[in-house]
């Protein structure tokens, strides 16, 4: 069975060293979207990146493989999004939010007749 349709998505970009209250802010994220009842978050972990400052992170280098890139993805309605934005205030010291309206095609098991 295939869904189509239009939702938007929320991607934030922050470092693996950022933390709230001592643990990963990208866990915190994470939390707060299931919390919020969104359809589901995405932390993925860069092995390569630069921000703000053009200090390159990678983990070719031993002693640059601080502070890797951390991209958070979420996607559902325009209005969760939205409602979701203010969660991010306290938790985001630095990072870049972008929000974009996708296409979706999701797929799922067809149910049994």
């Amino acid at each position: 069975m295939k869904l189509t349709g239009y939702a938007t998505r929320l991607q934030i970009f922050i470092g693996e060293g950022d933390t709230w209250h001592h643990k990963p802010a990208y866990h915190e994220i994470v939390r707060r979207a299931r919390e919020a009842g969104l359809a589901g978050a995405t932390a993925l972990r860069g092995c390569e990146g630069y921000g703000s400052h053009s200090v390159v992170h990678t983990t070719r280098l031993l002693d640059m493989a601080e502070n890797l890139p951390v991209l958070i993805v979420i996607v559902d309605t325009d209005d969760n999004i939205r409602a979701f934005l203010p969660h991010l205030d306290e938790v985001i010291g630095e990072g870049t939010v972008l929000i974009d309206e996708v296409e979706i095609i999701h797929y799922r098991a067809k149910t049994p007749s």
